[in-house]
């Protein structure tokens, strides 16, 4: 891959892990504490411990990028399936926040020249293009969850994050208006 291809790259999954970020705050935003913690039946999974996972993963997967192996002797994933007297929603909010914060700094310290190199996950090696793909696709994933639970829970009152409903004829004109195309 091309230096200029994978500078490219680079700042297209930046800004794609912003994006996501910014999506689930925006869904997290319109629900009290009691939908924060509510999950659909028992099995499920609430806002608050989907949040939890994934900065319990990025702690892990993003700290020490190319020096230790993505999943540290020091995470207890089963425990962030857990709601525990600790998770209140500023405690959530702070490792989520934190968590954000190692993905953020390890990508910004990732230059073309590091795609190809090698991290482990789990003692497996995997380039860090493959790792950066797969932790994408991995909170993408967690992500429509927290966006759809809050959507539930927030029900009619809910602002919508993305394009609304029968509004896409008037979306797509002022994106193109925006882009100057015709």
């Amino acid at each position: 891959m091309g230096d200029d291809l994978a500078a490219g790259y680079l700042g297209d999954v930046r800004l794609r892990y912003r994006r996501l970020k910014t999506l689930a705050d925006g869904a997290a935003e319109q629900i009290d504490d009691q939908a924060f913690h509510a999950a659909l039946d028992p099995e499920g999974n609430s806002v608050a411990l989907l949040m939890k996972h994934l900065a319990g993963n990025m702690r892990c997967r993003w700290r020490d990028l190319f020096t230790s192996d993505g999943e540290k002797p020091d995470r207890d994933r089963d425990r962030e399936f857990e709601r525990e007297p600790a998770d209140t929603r500023a405690a959530v909010l702070q490792g989520w926040d934190a968590g954000w914060r190692y993905l953020f700094d390890a990508l910004e310290s990732v230059g073309p020249e590091d795609l190809a190199r090698t991290v482990h996950i789990r003692g497996r090696p995997c380039s860090a293009m493959e790792a950066i793909n797969r932790q994408l696709a991995h909170y993408a994933y967690h992500v429509g969850q927290i966006v759809f639970l809050a959507k539930h829970f927030r029900g009619d009152d809910w602002q919508t994050l993305s394009v609304p409903r029968g509004g896409s004829r008037q979306f797509n004109e002022s994106f193109r208006s925006a882009a100057g195309a015709t």
